[in-house]
């Protein structure tokens, strides 16, 4: 049996002086669509997902943006659409989803790879999964993740930790080729336009070209020395790729002018200062996403420059490390004073497998040379003749950058449940509270783990939430099997108005938080409750407001003769009368109308003519006949027993040959008495006077009036229930109230229908006011897909005009806490302990059989615990003075030797002060503050307490 989904509400809190951008890089939650032009500035970003942006991908010709991530979901957003659009999500996967691929700007689908071995194709309209690869079936290892993706035409390539490229058939899914020669694992891949040729980059330091046609490698780059994370190429034969690696290295490869992959020119155009995760070179310009939360931009370098050999490279090497965003300096990196850049050798990287060119003519080591890089053949030259030194980066720093956020990379939750310490990006570290939604105190750059000991406490409160940063920020999740769990003294919480507050009154957290998330929502609703009341009670009022019922009801003629259309003033020739001469009975009061049994001569005379009387005729005469005897509950006059419709209806339609037996089949007078027992106890008359009558010579035709009733009475109720039927959702609970408003108003039409949302009071959760923009999620676990889906996206400020995506969205349990003030139903956690005296100074309170073993609420204070022992020890008094002590403050109990004070949960005593396994035991003392106890060994008899008795709380 599939386990049911369940539903968890999440809100985010914001950042402190957030401006907008990526908070953990590429690998962020949040997707930015900066300017192309210079400056680049911020135009849009959006919430999209719960986890870690692996990927991204623009098409319909820029129009939708699809993201995959680690939420197992992959989701587009249109951001330019005329209507505000959430991003939707067009497909799950059921792991982490690591890449994307798009056949063209044109395509209608998407393809994804995850790390469930799965390859699945999207329709980008919402059709849902177009085809499912599974790129781990012929593999038959755990190694069949999908860690890149490619897609040209009808050619598709996967790769991933099994070190091998695989070939597919993107229109069937079928199987065309695989590539083996990678030592490690595949991270990105590049199809050419014409799709006869695949690029490669891998974690084994190299860059393999792949051929389709011949079936093989026919080049390996290695210009890089450590893992290549991601390829680039805009060019139709991949003549020109841009590569980044691990170590921040980003290089510029160009083969346009060479007929062989040794003779081209690779460049290290880039230094970044964390590895490369993503390269991309539009317009002239190289794009970089790191681990860091900004995006750099840098200058692309011209396939035309020229490269710069300076004098005695065997001793000196220039070096490109003064560049910034102003020109290039004139020397040695221009000619004769003209600006035009040019590339030092130290930035030329060796292309491996290039043969060493003998037989040229050595350069002359006392004048500078210059050769230009569409001589391809030379500059191989250039190289193997030099003594390369170390690859310096052409550029040290970007022209522009992207600034991002300081996103929160660590957390730890404090003992209260409701504050957390944050580590951020830039090492400061941060205490926020859960309830108020802000960070309320900042501790600078210091260790995490040093702030912590200074500022936790001593106390044990249940586990509410769950508390993440993944996304860069705090987020805090609510599921409904523990959200009510954790509760706190309101007198240990800093309010700023107790006074309508009781003692010891105590604080559920996650109902707290939710009245205030939803208030706005709970607002409308309320709102929305009292229109529906309104609406309800004028529709009442104008039917009990109508004319009065008419007293008499021109029935039509039956079998009209002409001697009927005489006129005459003897009214008995215009009524129309039965066909038979017998009266019909009338029917005992109290009965219902499926009880009653039809007159004998009825049944016989006119059981042939019954079916061809109109139907209205049927209607008429059986709701009049029901109105005058229903007489055991109060009806109103107006509404027609839905039973008697049914049952007219079915008395009245002739049977069909092939229709049901259960329905067409007449019944024996046994098998109708047997039908009719239980139904005559049910009435007035059959309760008081249990009477047998004796079977009449009644033939089938008889019974079939009840039987065919009783059938349609139970249809009938199948309906109604049917139509009563309430949601699994938050629409739910908004059903059940109105239902319950219209029993109200059908028992007792005049009666004022009061309100029926009430949510929890503040006497019960005290007033707090989030920020307005604090993010809301409410999400479903799938468990079929493996992931979480989100079904509502909002924030506190809206989710009073999202109403209605709220009710189809949110959960019942939701409904019934915001609207109703109900939580669902739990066992009370308790903790037993054995409360002793002292070294026996003072009485005992155990039993007659010497038991002293309790057990009470998680939640116990130990002050409670001296109440109990006080009141064992001796009377205490019904109206105690002005100045008497309080049972805490003349006993005192201790715990492994050590005082407990007063405020001190029994959750708190078996976490922090007994520290072991079975039950607490406990001892009380008398402090000296009321000596008559100090001589109270033996005294009076106690009262018996019985082992199974807790604690009163």
């Amino acid at each position: 049996m599939a386990r049911k989904a369940r539903h968890r509400i999440s809100y985010v809190l914001p950042l402190a002086n957030s401006t907008g951008g990526h908070r953990l890089g590429v690998r962020s939650d949040v997707l930015t669509i900066p300017e192309v032009s210079a400056p680049s500035t911020l135009r849009n970003q959006i919430q999209a997902h719960t986890h870690w942006v692996n990927d991204i991908l623009l098409t319909q010709q820029n129009t939708a943006l699809v993201s995959a991530s680690s939420d197992v979901s992959v989701k587009v957003w249109r951001p330019h659409a005329e209507e505000r659009q959430i991003p939707t999500t067009i497909g799950l996967h059921s792991d982490y989803v690591k890449c994307l691929a798009s056949p063209g700007s044109h395509s209608d689908w998407v393809a994804s790879g995850g790390l469930d071995h799965k390859i699945r194709v999207w329709d980008l309209h919402g059709a849902g999964e177009r085809l499912c690869i599974n790129s781990g079936e012929d593999a038959g290892n755990a190694k069949g993740s999908v860690y890149a993706l490619s897609v040209r035409g009808s050619v598709m390539a996967s790769g991933g930790p099994e070190s091998t490229i695989r070939l597919w058939d993107a229109r069937t899914g079928k199987s065309i080729t695989k590539f083996v020669g990678h030592t490690d694992n595949i991270r990105d891949i590049l199809i050419n336009q014409d799709g006869d040729t695949v690029m490669s980059a891998s974690s084994d330091q190299t860059v393999k070209v792949w051929s389709i046609t011949a079936g093989r490698c026919i080049h390996t780059l290695s210009m890089h020395n450590d893992s290549v994370w991601s390829l680039h190429s805009d060019h139709p034969r991949l003549a020109v790729i841009y590569s980044s690696d691990r170590s921040g290295l980003v290089v510029k490869t160009d083969m346009r002018a060479s007929s062989d992959w040794d003779e081209g020119l690779s460049m290290s155009v880039a230094q970044e200062h964390d590895g490369v995760t993503k390269v991309i070179a539009p317009h002239g310009y190289i794009w970089t996403a790191t681990s860091s939360s900004s995006i750099n931009r840098w200058r692309d370098i011209p396939s035309d420059s020229e490269v710069y050999i300076p004098e005695q490279p065997q001793h000196h090497r220039w070096s490109a490390s003064s560049r910034s965003r102003a020109p290039l300096p004139a020397s040695p990196t221009t000619v004769n004073g003209v600006g035009t850049p040019k590339i030092p050798l130290s930035c030329i990287l060796r292309i491996p497998y290039a043969s060493d060119y003998t037989g040229h003519r050595r350069q002359d080591s006392d004048a500078a040379t210059l050769y230009s890089s569409i001589d391809f053949r030379k500059m191989s030259e250039a190289i193997n003749e030099q003594d390369v030194g170390p690859v310096l980066p052409y550029q040290d720093l970007p022209i522009a950058t992207i600034q991002g956020q300081q996103g929160l990379i660590k957390h730890t939750m404090l003992n209260d449940k409701k504050r957390v310490l944050t580590l951020d990006t830039a090492g400061e570290v941060l205490m926020w509270d859960l309830l108020k939604c802000i960070p309320v105190q900042s501790f600078g750059k210091r260790q995490l783990d040093d702030v912590l000991a200074e500022v936790n406490t001593v106390e044990s409160v249940a586990n509410w939430c769950t508390v993440d940063t993944r996304t860069g920020r705090l987020a805090c999740i609510l599921e409904e099997n523990y959200c009510f769990d954790a509760e706190m003294y309101a007198d240990e919480l800093p309010l700023e108005d107790s006074s309508e507050l009781k003692e010891d009154q105590r604080i559920n957290l996650g109902k707290w938080i939710l009245r205030y998330l939803f208030s706005r929502l709970i607002d409308e609703e309320i709102a929305r409750d009292e229109a529906y009341r309104r609406q309800l009670q004028s529709k009442q009022s104008r039917r009990t407001q109508r004319n009065p019922a008419p007293s008499s009801i021109q029935m039509p003629s039956v079998n009209p003769t002409p001697w009927q259309n005489l006129q005459s003033e003897d009214d008995s020739l215009i009524t129309p009368r039965a066909s038979n001469t017998n009266q019909l009975q009338s029917v005992t009061p109290g009965l219902a109308i499926g009880v009653a049994t039809p007159h004998p001569g009825f049944a016989m005379n006119g059981a042939s003519g019954c079916a061809n009387e109109p139907a209205n005729l049927e209607k008429t005469s059986s709701n009049r006949s029901h109105s005058s005897s229903s007489t055991d509950k109060p009806k109103d006059y107006f509404s027609a027993n839905p039973n008697t419709h049914v049952a007219s209806d079915q008395h009245a339609r002739p049977s069909t040959p092939g229709e049901d037996s259960s329905e067409a089949s007449t019944q024996s007078p046994v098998d109708g008495e047997k039908e009719d027992k239980p139904k005559e106890g049910t009435s007035l008359f059959g309760k008081r006077f249990r009477m047998n009558f004796p079977k009449l010579g009644r033939t089938s035709v008889e019974v079939k009036p009840p039987a065919v009733d009783e059938k349609a009475e139970e249809s009938d109720k199948s309906e109604e229930k049917e139509e009563r039927t309430i949601e699994d959702n938050f629409l739910g609970t908004i059903q059940t109230l109105r239902y319950e408003y219209e029993e109200i108003l059908h028992s007792n039409p005049s009666q004022p229908l009061l309100q029926g949302v009430y949510p929890s009071p503040k006497t019960e959760t005290p007033l707090i006011e989030p920020p307005l923009h604090t993010a809301i999620i409410i999400q479903e676990d799938r468990p079929d897909s493996g992931g979480v889906t989100d079904l509502y996206r909002g924030t506190v400020r809206s989710v009073g005009h999202d109403a209605d995506l709220i009710e189809k969205s949110g959960p019942m349990w939701l409904g019934d806490l915001l609207l109703r003030n109900q939580t669902p139903p739990k066992d009370v956690s308790k903790v037993s302990f054995v409360l002793l005296p002292y070294q026996d100074q003072l009485p005992s309170i155990a039993s007659a059989d010497g038991n002293s073993r309790l057990n009470a609420n998680r939640m116990l204070r130990a002050k409670k615990i001296c109440a109990y022992a006080a009141e064992r020890i001796e009377p205490q008094s019904r109206y105690p003075g002005p100045n008497a002590l309080k049972p805490e403050e003349y006993l005192e109990l201790y715990c492994q030797d050590r005082l407990v004070p007063p405020n001190t949960t029994l959750a708190t005593l078996r976490a922090h002060i007994w520290k072991n396994g079975g039950d607490v035991l406990l001892y009380y003392k008398s402090n000296g503050r009321k000596p008559e106890l100090e001589g109270r060994m033996t005294g009076k008899p106690l009262q018996e307490v019985p082992a199974s008795e807790g604690v009163p709380f």
